[in-house]
């Protein structure tokens, strides 16, 4: 009788799992495009496209994209300005633009705090001088932008703390980390990310090894060789994990000694990495390979390279129940863009569905029983 009812609640249970849904935003850079996605835990579809471009005749980028913690609304980077870029509010009930701020140059990443309210945009500056960008600061609920925060050359990646307090990103370009205090808007510590300093691991008061200036010439810009893309701090440890996409690594630093404590050689082009909430996978986004790598953080090792289903792999996005990877991969020239769902249990890419062309931006909204 025990074992009957044993098996009865487990085929229960399996059957109220099997019919949760999924639900995700991807952005199509191309396209001026918006897909609501629903997986239903064996088939991905989109569920509707959303026209975000403003001028009938321009390209304005979708590029960043983030849902806010409440799940009630999303965020959108328009990154092709003339010349600044905007953020645009969209409800989640509508998905209807009901807000819009400028920004600055490209703005791309973001996220909302849960702790602090407020909304954080690195300005990647992709079209303009090699010289140091922006963190935006924006009040979500205004619509307005508080501060612009200086950071370094072409910050891209960027992630908060787990406790909503601390703003990770990285400039591409002058090859290095920085940590914003979320409350004072400032920039705590740069961490140079360049082998040459293994060593030298600086902070933002000494200028020994942060320099982005030739030394030959006051006004020319260094240029990165590890070129780090992004950065995701671990959910449960003082760790963070940043994709080297020139020097094909993945870079860990501890956060409590601020410095370079592992580099781990990964496949061509890491660009997007995102830790599942248990803190045991990294999935990384291997640009230069149309592929995605699986890494066990308990190990350090790549445990799996999948196979994207078309070229120039993107951006991630995690369930939070830790089951599934959802992947934005670009496609070449007038191809649409692909996401594919990877289950993080078997390791398998299962099911793929076409979007607009660039996919780029990812973001999980929510599960629904």
């Amino acid at each position: 009788m025990t074992r009957f009812l044993y098996l009865l609640l487990f085929f229960i249970s399996s059957e109220i799992y099997a019919k949760r849904s999924y639900y995700l935003y991807v952005a199509a850079e191309s396209d001026d495009a918006v897909s609501l996605l629903e997986f239903n835990g064996e088939n991905i579809k989109e569920i509707e496209r959303i026209n975000v471009g403003v001028m009938p005749t321009e390209i304005e980028g979708p590029h960043g994209i983030t849902v806010d913690p409440n799940g009630d609304y999303w965020y959108l980077s328009l990154a092709h300005g003339s010349p600044f870029g905007s953020l645009v509010k969209y409800t989640t009930e509508s998905n209807k633009a009901i807000s819009k701020t400028i920004l600055g140059l490209f703005p791309a990443t973001m996220q909302v705090s849960p702790t602090t309210g407020l909304l954080y945009c690195v300005n990647f500056n992709l079209h303009g001088d090699m010289k140091p960008s922006t963190v935006s600061v924006v009040d979500p609920e205004l619509m307005v932008e508080i501060k612009q925060i200086e950071t370094g050359s072409m910050p891209h990646g960027s992630r908060l703390s787990p406790d909503g307090l601390l703003q990770y990103s990285v400039a591409m370009m002058s090859g290095e980390l920085f940590e914003i205090d979320g409350i004072s808007m400032e920039v705590r510590r740069k961490l140079n990310l360049e082998k040459m300093n293994n060593s030298m691991n600086h902070t933002s008061n000494d200028h020994s090894g942060h320099s982005m200036m030739d030394h030959t010439s006051h006004s020319i810009m260094k240029h990165s060789k590890v070129k780090p893309t992004w950065v995701i701090p671990h959910p449960s440890t003082r760790k963070a994990y940043i994709a080297g996409n020139g020097s094909d690594e993945i870079i860990e630093v501890d956060l409590e000694n601020w410095k370079v404590s592992e580099r781990i050689k990964t496949g061509k082009g890491p660009y997007n990495v995102e830790i599942t909430p248990d803190g045991n996978i990294l999935v990384i986004t291997l640009k230069g390979e149309g592929s995605t790598a699986i890494m066990d953080l308990n190990s350090k090792k790549i445990i799996k390279k999948i196979k994207n289903t078309t070229s120039v792999s993107h951006g991630i996005a995690i369930s939070p129940d830790n089951k599934y990877a959802f992947i934005s991969v670009e496609g070449i020239g007038g191809e649409p863009g692909i996401v594919d769902v990877i289950d993080l249990e078997t390791l398998n890419l299962i099911s793929s569905v076409e979007v607009g062309k660039q996919a780029g931006g990812i973001a999980f909204w929510k599960i629904s029983d």
